[in-house]
C-alpha cells in the first residue's frame, strides 16, 4: 500500500497524453487518473502545445502519428520549450531507425502500439523517477553554488553552537513550523536550509521567497499560484510556491512584509494543509512545512494591529532568535579565514589574511550588516588591493574609523607623523581634507573615501562638520 506522501507526491504531477485515437485518450486518463495521477488529454499538436502553455506537466505520452504534426517534431519542440518534462513516445509504427532518433531528440521511452497498461505505469514510474533525479540534481548544485563563500557553521563559538543544537532539535520535527529571527546578513536562509538538510524532508525540494522583493499584488500568485485567466496578465495556469515544495520546505523570508489579507490565507493552508490558486475552485493538498523567518519584532506588530496575532502563534510553534555578529566576536577570525580561503580561490589571490592592526579594527566594528557584511568587506579588499595581508587601509572607512561609535574602541590610537591622535580624529580629519579637495562635493567626497554619500552625511551630522560651499550633495 502506497504511503500518504506518496500519494501527496502523485497529486502534484501532471500528464499529458497525446493521440488522435478517442479511445486510446479515454483509456490512459481512466487508468492513470486512478493510480493518483493529474492526467489531461490533447488530439493533435496544436492542442498539445496550447495545453503545455497553460499548465505545467511531468510527463507527455506522446503518439509518433498525429493529425497535423508528426510526434518527432513535436518531441523536438517540448524539449527545446519545456526542458525538465519527460517524454514517452507511442506508436503503431515501431521502426528502429524511428525510435532510435526519437532517443536521439530526448525521448525517455518509445512504445510499441499496443502495450499493456501495467507496463506503461511502470515506465512512467521510472520516468518520473528520472525527473525528480535531474531536478534534485540541479538542487543540490543550487545548495552548493549558495554556500560556498557564505557560512555560518564556520566559528563554532557557543552561541552559534548552541543555535545548531536547536537547529538540529527542529529538524527532527519535520511538520512544525519555524519561526528565525534576527538581523539582516546573520544567515537566516542558510539557517532554513540546514533545518531542511538535517531533516526527513531533505530529499524534498526546498524553495525559498523573499517577500519584501514582490510586489504585494503578486505575492498571492506567487505563493498559492493561479490559473488560466485569474487576472490580466494571468495567460496560462501556474503553479505556486507552496505547490512545488510539496513533501519538502518553504522558506518565507521577510514574512512581516506581508498583507493582512494575506497572512489570512497563508494560515488557512497551515491549518487545513490545503489552499486554492488564485481564481481556482479546486483546493490542492499539500504536504509543505513552512520555515520563515524576519528581522522585525512580530510581537509588537501584533501589539499594533499590524501583524495576525494567530499566524503569528501559528508560526512562532519553533522559534530561534539568531545573535548578531557583534554579539558573538569570537566567531570572527575563523569566518574571516574562511572567507579569504575562498576568495582566493574565486580571485587567483594568495592573501594570507589580515595584519594584526586590520584584525584589530575587524574585531572592533559591530557589524552592522552581519556576516554578509563581513564577507563583501573581505572581497572588496582581496578584489581591490594585491597586497600579501590585508591593511588597514584596504578596509572601508566606516571599519577604520569606527572608534567614533563603538565604545570597545573609543581609545584606539593611530601614529602620524607629528603624534599620537584618537582615530575619531583621524576620520573628522579625513573627512574635512576629503571635502577641502573636492571644493565641498559631498558625492565625490565620499568617492574619494570609499563611502557611500548616506554614511558622509551621517559623519557630517555626527562630527558637526559644515562642508564648503560646494554642490553634489
Amino acid at each position: 500500500m502506497e504511503t500518504d506522501a506518496a500519494v501527496l507526491a502523485k497529486q502534484t504531477v501532471g500528464i499529458l497524453v497525446v493521440d488522435d485515437e478517442r479511445t486510446l485518450r479515454f483509456t490512459l486518463k481512466e487508468g492513470l487518473s486512478d493510480e493518483g495521477y493529474r492526467v489531461e488529454t490533447a488530439a493533435d499538436g496544436a492542442e498539445a502545445l496550447e495545453k503545455l502553455e497553460r499548465e505545467e506537466y511531468q510527463l507527455v505520452l506522446l503518439d509518433q502519428k498525429l493529425p497535423d504534426v508528426s510526434g518527432l517534431e513535436l518531441l523536438k519542440t517540448i524539449r527545446a520549450r519545456k526542458r525538465g518534462v519527460q517524454v514517452v513516445m507511442m506508436t503503431a509504427y515501431g521502426q528502429i531507425p524511428q525510435a532510435v532518433e526519437a532517443t536521439k531528440a530526448g525521448c525517455y521511452e518509445y512504445l510499441s502500439k499496443p502495450f499493456e497498461l501495467d507496463h506503461l505505469k511502470l515506465i512512467l514510474r521510472n520516468a518520473l523517477a528520472q525527473a525528480r533525479l535531474t531536478e534534485e540534481v540541479a538542487r543540490l548544485r543550487d545548495v552548493d553554488r549558495r554556500r560556498t563563500g557564505s557560512t555560518l557553521i564556520v566559528g563554532g563559538g557557543s552561541r552559534m553552537n548552541k543555535v545548531m543544537e536547536t537547529i538540529g532539535k527542529m529538524a527532527q520535527s519535520p511538520t512544525s513550523t519555524v519561526l528565525l529571527q534576527g538581523e539582516t546578513g546573520v544567515g537566516k536562509e542558510l539557517l532554513a536550509r540546514e533545518i531542511h538538510e538535517r531533516s526527513a524532508r531533505r530529499d524534498g525540494p526546498f524553495v525559498e521567497l523573499n517577500c519584501s522583493a514582490v510586489a504585494e499584488n503578486l505575492l498571492e500568485s506567487e505563493i498559492f499560484g493561479h490559473e488560466a485567466g485569474a487576472f490580466t496578465d494571468a495567460k496560462r495556469t501556474k503553479k505556486g510556491l507552496m505547490e512545488m515544495a510539496n513533501l519538502g520546505t518553504l522558506f518565507l523570508d521577510e514574512i512581516g512584509e506581508m498583507s493582512p489579507s494575506l497572512q489570512a490565507k497563508l494560515l488557512r493552508a497551515l491549518e487545513l494543509k490545503r489552499f486554492r490558486r488564485v481564481g481556482g475552485t479546486v483546493d490542492i493538498v499539500v504536504d509543505t512545512r513552512i520555515v520563515a523567518a524576519t528581522n522585525r519584532d512580530l510581537k509588537a506588530m501584533v501589539a499594533q494591529e499590524r501583524f495576525r496575532e494567530d499566524l503569528y502563534f501559528r508560526l512562532n510553534a519553533l522559534q530561534l532568535v539568531i545573535p548578531p555578529l557583534r554579539e558573538r566576536p569570537e566567531d570572527i577570525p575563523p569566518l574571516i579565514d574562511h572567507f579569504v580561503g575562498h576568495w582566493n580561490r574565486e580571485l587567483s589571490r594568495s592573501v594570507k589574511g589580515p595584519s594584526d592592526d586590520a584584525l584589530e579594527l575587524l574585531m572592533a566594528y559591530r557589524w552592522p550588516g552581519n556576516v554578509r557584511e563581513l564577507r563583501n568587506v573581505i572581497e572588496r579588499a582581496i578584489l581591490l588591493e594585491s597586497e600579501e595581508w590585508i591593511l588597514p587601509e584596504h578596509l572601508p572607512l566606516e571599519i577604520v574609523g569606527a572608534g567614533g561609535s563603538g565604545a570597545a574602541v573609543i581609545g584606539t590610537m593611530i601614529r602620524t607623523e607629528k603624534s599620537i591622535v584618537p582615530l575619531a580624529d583621524a576620520e573628522r580629519m579625513a573627512i574635512e581634507l576629503a571635502l577641502e579637495q573636492t571644493a565641498g562635493n559631498k558625492t565625490r567626497a565620499a568617492e574619494a573615501l570609499g563611502i557611500s554619500r548616506q554614511t558622509l552625511r551621517t559623519k557630517l551630522k555626527e562630527y558637526r562638520i559644515d562642508a564648503p560651499g560646494g554642490h553634489g550633495a
